[in-house]
C-alpha cells in the first residue's frame, strides 16, 4: 500500500468540519505514534456547500488497521479505504453539521459519470 488516499469532503460549515477532521486525524497520529500523515486543501464554495480534499497517507491507515485488529474488519464497507471512511465518519459525526465523505478516485470514475 503506497501513497495516499484522497477523500472528497462536502460540508455546509468548512471551519467546523475541517477542524473536526483535522482533530480526529491528529488524534489518530498521536495514537499510532505518527506525524504529518495527512493534508487538507482549502475549500471551494458552491451551491451552499464547501468542497475540499483530505489526503491521508496509507501508512497511517495501515497503522490504524493494526491497532484496531478485528474491530476494523467489522466496520461497514468493502476494502480498507471504505472502512476507513466509515471509521472517520463515525468519529466526527455529531461534532459538525452536515457533511459527506467520498473516495476521490471513485468519484472520478465513469461509474459516477463524467467529471
Amino acid at each position: 500500500m503506497e501513497g495516499r488516499i484522497h477523500i472528497n469532503v462536502s460540508a455546509v460549515d468548512y471551519d467546523q468540519t475541517s477542524k473536526a477532521i483535522s482533530r480526529q486525524l491528529s488524534l489518530l497520529e498521536e495514537m499510532v505514534h505518527s506525524q504529518d500523515d495527512f493534508v487538507m486543501t482549502d475549500s471551494e464554495f458552491a451551491f451552499g456547500w464547501h468542497f475540499f480534499i483530505v489526503g491521508v497517507n496509507r501508512s497511517l491507515i495501515e497503522k490504524l488497521v493494526d491497532q484496531m485488529g478485528s474491530d476494523f474488519d467489522k466496520l461497514k464497507g468493502k476494502g480498507i479505504e471504505k472502512k476507513f471512511l466509515t471509521w472517520l465518519t463515525n468519529n466526527i459525526e455529531g461534532k459538525t453539521p452536515r457533511f459527506k465523505l467520498a473516495i476521490k478516485e471513485e468519484m472520478e470514475s465513469s461509474k459516477y459519470g463524467i467529471f
